[in-house]
């Protein structure tokens, strides 16, 4: 029977662990705690000094800085499998870390028991094939999952971090509740302090890295990771999620000689989105490809603008503004802000046969979704969103709310200067008002804004009353500075 070791940490805390090797990574052993609270990783080979002082500020200044000196410390530690302290034992380096929560392993199907790694979750080969229904989530639990890794990378780079190696294999998600936990978090990279350690993962490395790695380390034309090639990571991850294809995997051949050759240039200097609306010539050819990968793999079935304008907009900046100009890819904060106003576009199915459950408006008089093709029936509100530049002005500002029954509202529906992120209070977490299907009409029902007003019928909406849905109606939300108007937009299909 496995013996247990009791050590000091580098902060004087005890640790202890079961001497037996419970998992391995590319260059970590990993050992469990008695309790299964936390493990501890030791490092194969031993560590350089100036991979020894990037542990000591990742275990020390750095998590101070995000889990310790703020408010949202704990919001965080839900996002990161951050390492806690150092350790030695037999002639190696080790860190301590947090045990994954359990929603991050399968509790059914054939990996059961096993990590939930995002590959799983965004091939359709693999997704198709593997997985049960019931451990896929759905198309806004997606969309959530997709939020906490922007938010969890904005974080990062806030702080001067760099992840250099974001993948889906560095990345554990839950589709089921729409969470996700950064993982690996022990090799981060400082621009001019701690450079990075490896180059990334194929799938994900960006194309100017690719384009320039036979170059010398010393180079100054050689590319390296950075913040900038965490943005290119972040897209392709975000649209892999979403697609269940790679955005730059098409049918297009450089080199039919040599298949490493052709990879350095299909993700490197030739690098071609596969959707790019002017040159076609990377198009995936829907006859080479497995049954299995099908439909989300041709995107002539499952074209990218089924993830609505705000994602759309920044996947052309990604895979083509960006692609090959570093600088114009969007930030993770760009793609936190476009997922979370695309959960406000999006429907339930009308289906129940159908897989992915919602999908985005597509701003048509005859809603479709596009994953089952089910066509959507009965009146159905969309909310135009205006603010105030001044008083008693309003203006558009490009962003909707989708109706359906039992929809809530929330305070940064009606407040601009309210965001829906870390620092959201307990308070604004609270829903305001539900919207429900009511005798024939749509509704919504105020819960607790006291300045809410029905412009059109001149009416104030006192907390308990309802104002109907009807088209081109006028609902003041709230008279504080940043609160909102709606005008009410009804399709009837």
């Amino acid at each position: 029977m496995a013996q247990k070791v009791t050590l000091k940490a580098s902060d004087g805390s005890t640790i202890e662990f079961i001497d037996e090797i419970k998992a391995q990574g590319g260059v970590k052993d990993v050992y469990f705690s008695p309790d299964k609270s936390y493990v501890v990783a030791f490092y194969r080979d031993p560590i350089n000094p100036n991979d020894r002082d990037r542990l000591n500020n990742i275990v020390g200044t750095y998590r101070e800085r995000i889990f310790t000196n703020n408010q949202e410390g704990e919001y965080w530690k839900q996002m990161f499998a951050w390492p806690t302290k150092i350790v030695e034992w037999n002639g190696k380096t080790g860190i301590v870390m947090p045990f994954y929560d359990s929603k991050y392993f399968f509790s059914g199907g054939p990996f059961k028991g096993k990590e939930k790694e995002g590959k799983w979750f965004a091939s359709a080969k693999l997704r198709n094939r593997f997985l049960p229904a019931d451990q896929k989530g759905n198309f806004l639990t997606t969309l959530h999952m997709c939020i906490k890794i922007a938010r969890a990378v904005r974080r990062l780079h806030a702080a001067g971090l760099a992840h250099s190696d974001l993948s889906y294999k560095n990345i554990l998600i839950d589709p089921i509740t729409g969470a996700a936990c950064i993982i690996d978090d022990d090799s981060l990279v400082v621009p001019g302090k701690y450079p990075p350690e490896v180059l990334g993962t194929p799938d994900f490395i960006a194309p100017e890295v690719m384009e320039t790695k036979g170059l010398p380390i010393t180079d100054k034309n050689r590319k390296l990771p950075s913040i900038y090639t965490d943005r290119h990571a972040l897209a392709v991850l975000i649209y892999m999620y979403l697609l269940n294809r790679h955005p730059l995997r098409g049918g297009k051949v450089h080199d039919v000689n040599d298949a490493g050759r052709d990879e350095e240039l299909s993700m490197g200097t030739k690098a071609l989105f596969i959707e790019h609306p002017t040159d076609k010539s990377n198009r995936v050819k829907p006859n080479q490809l497995a049954p299995s990968e099908l439909p989300q793999g041709d995107p002539s079935k499952l074209p990218y603008t089924i993830c609505g304008p705000y994602l759309k907009k920044l996947f052309d900046r990604a895979f083509i503004d960006g692609l090959h100009n570093p600088m114009n890819r969007p930030s993770a904060a760009e793609w936190e802000e476009a997922l979370v106003k695309t959960t406000d576009l999006v429907q339930p199915c009308q289906s129940n046969k159908c897989e992915a459950h919602w999908f985005v408006f597509d701003n048509t008089i005859r809603p479709r979704c596009p994953f089952c093709g089910h066509e959507y029936h009965g009146q159905l509100p969309v909310l135009n969103l205006y603010y105030s530049p001044a008083k008693g002005r309003f203006m558009p500002e490009n962003y909707r709310l989708m109706v359906y029954d039992k929809q809530t509202l929330y305070m940064w529906h009606v407040n601009r200067l309210i965001a829906a992120n870390e620092k959201t209070s307990d308070e604004n977490k609270k829903p305001v008002g539900d919207f429900h299907f009511h005798n024939g009409q749509w509704i919504l029902i105020n819960r607790r804004l006291t300045s809410m007003k029905d412009l059109t019928d001149n009416k104030e909406i006192k907390i308990g009353d309802f104002v109907p849905l009807t088209d081109g109606r006028q609902i003041l939300l709230s008279k504080e500075d940043g609160g909102r108007l709606i005008v009410v937009q009804l399709i009837n299909n």
